[in-house]
């Protein structure tokens, strides 16, 4: 990636969210002028099986989709908001097949090229989407483990745990306000 491109990423298990901030986000970035591509939820196209009938095979194609679609993204636009990152993807394959020594190298070195990671947590009851498992027991399944993956690779994250969901959006854009300014040089 050879622009400066500031990339985030939504983390978080399946209906809690992550798209609406995601649009939201950009909408408000836009106003701004800000130059910048979302890119989607890979797995929503994915060819192959997601949710628990997910296997190697689907999940190898949805993470490396990702990173195709995030280096596209990063070398057009000054800002990449991404509705999903590596490591929910590799969560998913976690759950399907196991630990994947592969794949585990490949989430590890490409999860560092986010500057800001959100993690969305679950406060509302799964809606049918047509797609995703409407299974809550799965979908707490993918968070916990999540949360393991986080701690495991010791990622700092926007936590929004515990913040009113009216106030994410508003928590989100502060915070990537704040990044994207222009350093202040000390005159003094």
């Amino acid at each position: 990636m050879d622009r400066d491109t500031f990339k985030l990423a939504f983390l978080g298990s399946h209906g809690v969210g992550k798209t609406t901030l995601c649009y939201g986000l950009a909408a408000r970035l836009k106003i701004g002028d800000v130059s910048l591509d979302v890119v989607t939820e890979v797995a929503r196209r994915s060819p192959l099986p997601i949710n628990r009938e997910t296997t190697l095979a689907a999940q190898g194609w949805i993470l490396h989709t990702q990173i195709a679609e995030e280096i596209l993204a990063s070398a057009r636009y000054d800002v990449v908001i991404c509705d999903r990152s590596v490591l929910d993807n590799f969560v998913y394959l976690l759950l399907s097949a196991g630990p994947q020594s592969i794949f585990e190298t490949l989430v590890d070195t490409w999860i560092r090229t986010y500057d800001l990671l959100v993690l969305v947590p679950i406060v509302s009851d799964l809606r049918p989407d047509g797609l995703r498992s409407t299974d809550p027991g799965f979908r707490e399944a993918v968070h916990d483990r999540l949360m393991r993956e986080i701690t495991k690779r010791n990622l700092a994250v926007l936590d929004l745990t515990g913040i009113e969901r009216e106030a994410w959006l508003d928590r989100v854009e502060s915070a990537v306000k704040k990044r994207l300014e222009p350093a202040q040089l000390d005159l003094l």
